[in-house]
């Protein structure tokens, strides 16, 4: 299994090539005699993210599961609302997504709550601009609100810098 590398479906190509592709694929190798791991993903080999768990299981070096999907989602819903923004003709000259998960505390261990803070920097916005946008990223647009919707309770906030 070491040193053995995913062929690519097709190497020329990188993801957003064509709309018909609908899968997505990742590869997570251990790396070491605890629990620490490195992924990639097929459309992006050469960015690899590390994953471990606190210590005395792993060494701390890298993110554990709910921070990477923590990423997962602020990554996901920011990108919805940049563009969803920009489709409504405003300027976005800043943004940012603070997530907070907070775990529940009996097995099985989940995300029970997700307060997630929306700050847009544009000389145009108006909150109800980034409120509609963040709607819209949550009902249809961001497939990770998708697979958390009805499971887990997300609190938006919203901020718009002038």
């Amino acid at each position: 299994m070491r040193g053995q590398q995913t062929p690519r479906s097709n190497p020329g190509k990188k993801r957003g090539d064509t709309m018909s592709e609908l899968h997505e694929e990742v590869t997570i190798k251990l790396v070491n005699d605890k629990v620490r791991f490195t992924g990639v993903s097929l459309a992006s080999p050469d960015h690899p993210v590390s994953i471990d768990y606190v210590p005395p299981l792993g060494d701390g070096m890298g993110f554990r599961g709910l921070e990477l999907f923590l990423l997962s989602f602020g990554g996901c819903s920011a990108t919805a609302v940049v563009a969803l923004l920009r489709k409504m003709g405003k300027t976005v000259s800043g943004f940012e997504v603070r997530a907070k998960g907070t775990r529940s505390e009996k097995p099985p261990i989940k995300l029970e709550k997700i307060c997630i803070e929306f700050l847009l920097e544009s000389k145009d916005a108006e909150e109800k601009d980034l409120r509609r946008a963040v709607q819209l990223a949550e009902e249809s647009v961001c497939p990770v609100w998708q697979l958390i919707k009805n499971n887990v309770d997300v609190v938006p906030e919203y901020r718009v810098i002038k």
